[in-house]
């Protein structure tokens, strides 16, 4: 398999960023002519994402996020969501509906279920005082994929 499409995105960990995280994978996935359904599932996960690194990762402190995101011939989109904030103690905890690192605000939990709804896969790998990398894939129709020519 390979790759069709790539693009790779730093960005300030803030949270009017994570806006503008959800309009860059849109304007990546949309030469893929996703159904409202599926655009909405890939916004809302890479959303979970990028908070979790603002809210989790940096404690709204500020850092650097990446998102990369390749589509393949296979017709398989991946999104990764890397931060070098403090990295998560227990990976399987975090993954629990409603866990959180932030238990005086108003979060319902780190987003790892909703994520897991929206997408096919989700892996987290995580190193204290590191960072987390999310990486989460879908695939999409192969009537939906338009076969990019490279120059």
């Amino acid at each position: 398999m390979s790759i069709v499409n790539e693009m790779c995105l730093d960005f300030y960990a803030c949270p009017e960023n994570e806006a503008f995280a959800r309009l860059a994978i849109s304007a990546f996935i949309l030469p893929l002519n996703p159904t409202l359904e599926e655009m909405g599932d890939v916004k809302t996960a890479v959303s979970e994402a990028v908070t979790n690194a603002i809210v989790h990762g940096y404690g709204m402190h500020g850092g650097t996020i990446r998102m990369r995101a390749t589509l393949n011939s296979d017709n398989m989109l991946t999104v990764d969501i890397i931060d070098n904030g403090c990295g998560i103690a227990d990976v399987e905890k975090a993954r629990e509906p409603f866990f959180t690192t932030a238990p005086d605000s108003e979060r319902s939990g780190m987003g790892f279920t909703v994520m897991e709804s929206f997408m096919d896969s989700v892996e987290v790998h995580s190193h204290l005082h590191c960072g987390t990398s999310v990486r989460m894939c879908k695939r999409f129709a192969a009537a939906s994929v338009p076969v990019a020519k490279r120059a």
